[in-house]
């Protein structure tokens, strides 16, 4: 049965983030950035790392690991690199941090690059890119993650997160190039949202400990958070399909983001951490001025080219043309600006009971 769907405007949902911070102690300048970067990634249509993310962060507040006092602070930096503290709090304040930190470091000498460890979650990678491209900077962003969900090639136990990857590029009069993804088949909070919805998932997201297929989202939830043998594949599947190149994108993020930054290893960490003990989630940072190597005009004009050549290309079907990348966002977040961002009703019951447990003032409807 179809699951009752209501759509909130986007100012509701933003306020309803932010009330929900600020009844948790959160600083009220750090609360207003994430509960920002909440609602863009809500309206963008990444369901799985906006609104729906107060539960887990919930979870958090409660055990002890995440600090809503922490503000992040700078531990080391030179001229072109630096390192940002966290402070165990949540991510999107550092991650804005450590995105703009990056573009100003660029600017003044074509290129910097910024580490953060003692993170949390910090939503969607590709909200931080999107801040970089305003800016008329190449910006690049990985993380590590808290939850192991990734089956490596070959396995039968999740052994990595999902290690997303974003870039985005200005391009002159056409939208910026941004690319998101994770290194995983698909996100694993997007098992949530199909499970929140009802919904069975696509066949080749999930796999059991045998390496078969799982398409019941909440099986597939189960596999995820309740057992220890199975998971989400690796970007490209089985090996055969290419899982192996996704597992080596997975372990590319692990070394910039976690091993170079002093973020932890996520499989090890969860295995010896006392209770309360911070996740140590590590970000990693990067931005490059174009300037630095060409007229910016010209690269943002050659940009702008390459893309609208990519967007020509003879579709195989006409009413499903040839795309790039971050164009299907864009179209979203104009769709759920007018409509509103679609809250199910399983999800509204839970924003509502987190309220009446803070005591926050509850807005969605």
């Amino acid at each position: 049965m179809a699951i009752p769907v209501a759509q909130v405007p986007a100012g509701r949902v933003r306020r309803q983030i932010l009330n929900v911070l600020l009844a948790w102690g959160m600083d009220p300048v750090l609360a207003d950035t994430t509960a920002e970067a909440m609602v863009e990634t809500d309206l963008m249509g990444i369901d799985s790392h906006g609104l729906s993310m107060l539960m887990m962060y919930e979870a958090l507040r409660d055990g002890g690991q995440l600090d809503l006092s922490a503000k992040p602070r700078v531990a080391r930096r030179n001229a072109a690199t630096a390192l940002v503290d966290g402070g165990a709090g949540l991510g999107h304040p550092v991650a804005a941090m450590g995105m703009a930190l990056a573009a100003e470091m660029a600017l003044a000498g074509g290129i910097g690059a910024v580490g953060v460890f003692n993170s949390h979650h910090f939503g969607a990678a590709g909200y931080y890119v999107r801040l970089a491209a305003r800016r008329g900077v190449i910006g690049m962003v990985m993380t590590t993650a808290r939850s192991v969900l990734v089956v490596p090639t070959r396995g039968a136990q999740p052994m990595l997160g999902t290690n997303p990857i974003a870039l985005a590029a200005p391009a002159g009069r056409e939208p910026a190039f941004v690319l998101d993804m994770s290194s995983s088949t698909v996100a694993g909070n997007k098992v949530k949202v199909y499970d929140l919805n009802g919904k069975p998932m696509p066949e080749g997201w999930v796999v059991d400990g045998e390496g078969r297929p799982v398409t019941d989202a909440a099986e597939g939830m189960a596999y995820l958070f309740k057992r220890a043998e199975g998971g989400l594949t690796p970007l490209g599947g089985t090996g055969e399909g290419g899982g192996h190149k996704g597992y080596g994108l997975g372990l590319m993020v692990q070394i910039l983001a976690g091993t170079l930054t002093g973020g932890a290893l996520s499989v090890l960490h969860n295995r010896t951490a006392k209770p309360g003990e911070p996740d140590n989630i590590g970000h990693f940072f990067l931005a490059i001025d174009p300037a630095a190597f060409r007229p910016p005009e010209a690269f943002e004009a050659d940009l702008g080219e390459l893309l609208a050549t990519m967007r020509a290309t003879p579709p195989t079907r006409a009413d499903r043309p040839v795309l790039i990348p971050g164009e299907p966002e864009d179209a979203e977040r104009a769709a759920r600006l007018a409509a509103g961002i679609p809250v199910p009703e399983t999800l509204d019951r839970h924003v509502r009971e987190i309220c009446a447990r803070c005591g926050a003032e509850y807005v969605l409807a």
